[in-house]
């Protein structure tokens, strides 16, 4: 059995895994962390769940925790965490998140964020209303974007 750790460094077991093998070839999975723990701690190392590529599916996401999205999801996403759409994957949806990270496709409205990166792959078809707003260049974006006002400090109506 060999320990080994995968992209994000996360340490994996696999059975008779070939030493030489490099780590990208294992299988991708959903991972989900269903532990009532692990939503009651109040410390920055909440658990993240992937849909990995490859998969679609059609729902609404809600709850604690970060979220990485590699294959298509159609619905709303509402997490007390961040949002990473992975490069080639596609949301069809709303999304809430504190933080929202694209390098694939959003097709609808982030309607509340602190942070929104667009990164080079990124594409968003929709409008955004977010804290900061961080924009790569090569990205693309069809919609209204709202940042930087601070609803509680008054710095505008936002």
């Amino acid at each position: 059995m060999a320990l080994w750790k995968d992209q994000y460094g996360r340490e994996q077991n696999t059975p008779d895994a070939a030493p030489d093998k490099p780590a990208a070839a294992a299988p991708v999975s959903i991972e989900s962390a269903r532990q009532p723990a692990a939503a009651a701690q109040p410390r920055g190392d909440a658990k993240e769940s992937l849909l990995a590529a490859g998969l679609t599916i059609e729902g609404k996401i809600e709850g604690t925790g970060h979220v990485r999205i590699a294959g298509n999801f159609k619905g709303d996403v509402h997490v007390q965490g961040n949002l990473t759409i992975e490069s080639g994957a596609k949301v069809t949806g709303g999304v809430r998140a504190n933080t929202v990270v694209i390098g694939g496709e959003l097709e609808g409205n982030i309607d509340v964020a602190s942070r929104v990166e667009l990164l080079q792959t990124g594409v968003l078809n929709g409008d955004l209303k977010a804290g900061s707003l961080t924009v790569a260049a090569g990205s693309r974006m069809r919609g209204r974007a709202e940042f930087g006002w601070d609803e509680k400090g008054g710095g505008g109506k936002g």
